[in-house]
């Protein structure tokens, strides 16, 4: 059957979203494959299903390029604000999104009728290794700890933001070979369910430059829950301060993230790139 979706992305981090209010495709995983490949199809970072809530104004499913499920997305969850406030008719600056990862709420903010940016509450980072999950020993935050990929040593610090992270702080992440660094961490016998990998410089305090390594779709643009892992992981490494703005450069453009009170908020624009049509 013929459906209907909208493309958008958060600073260049892209999805394929379906309105599921009335009907929901029979294998989302082999649609998001199919639907993702940028030569073949759409193209995209993964497909994002919008489905009703008993316990928020919506929910959402989001499946990676390589069909897998994550529990959440920081950049995805801020269009699905734009999507329901734009075109669903939920005329409220403050919305609530149900994830795998837990009841998430949105601040928007409004240029006349449009929705030019959205603050999620993330909720609290989770350090215990085991609910990472990594196979790092001990109860508390694993901070700078030594852990062999490829060919390198790296000192890594780990939390999970609704999806697992590894942040690695060093030089310009530019100058990384990213393609092929990249694998080793996603797939490291560490992180039984493979993990995001973000590669900091620390520009000055408060202020982060960022490549991402997503777990089932490669390097992407930009990725919401990485950006706060980077900047949570920045504080707890003493290079940036709790309670102020983090800002955090990444290859699609600029996020905001406040760490306060043990929460998380992230800030940035949500955007339309089209309308269309494909078979499911």
């Amino acid at each position: 059957m013929i459906r209907p979706f909208i493309k958008m992305h958060g600073i260049g981090n892209d999805y394929i979203f379906f309105d599921c209010s009335s009907w929901v495709p029979e294998d989302p995983h082999a649609l998001a494959m199919r639907l993702s490949n940028r030569h073949l199809s759409v193209g995209g970072d993964g497909i994002i299903l919008i489905l009703p809530s008993e316990v928020a104004d919506c929910r959402m499913r989001m499946f990676n390029a390589d069909g897998s499920e994550g529990k959440m997305c920081g950049n995805g969850i801020r269009c699905v604000g734009k999507f329901l406030y734009e075109y669903k008719g939920v005329k409220r600056e403050k919305l609530t999104v149900e994830t795998p990862a837990g009841i998430r709420t949105l601040r928007l903010f409004l240029d006349g009728e449009r929705v030019t940016s959205v603050t999620v509450e993330m909720g609290k980072p989770i350090f215990e290794p085991k609910h990472i999950p990594s196979l790092f020993s001990g109860k508390g935050a694993v901070v700078n700890a030594p852990m062999n990929a490829g060919e390198g040593t790296y000192e890594v610090t780990c939390l999970s933001m609704g999806n697992p992270h590894c942040v690695v702080f060093g030089d310009d992440p530019d100058l990384i070979p990213l393609e092929s660094i990249g694998p080793y961490f996603e797939d490291h016998p560490v992180f039984p369910e493979g993990v995001n990998t973000e590669f900091v410089q620390v520009i000055r305090k408060n202020e982060l430059k960022l490549r991402v390594w997503e777990r089932g779709s490669g390097e992407t643009l930009a990725c919401g829950t990485g950006a706060c892992a980077a900047a949570v992981a920045a504080v707890l490494t003493g290079q940036a301060e709790e309670e102020e703005p983090i800002t955090v450069h990444l290859r699609g453009g600029d996020l905001t993230v406040l760490y306060a009170e043990e929460e998380v908020y992230l800030t940035g624009p949500a955007e339309v790139a089209f309308w269309g049509e494909t078979e499911v």
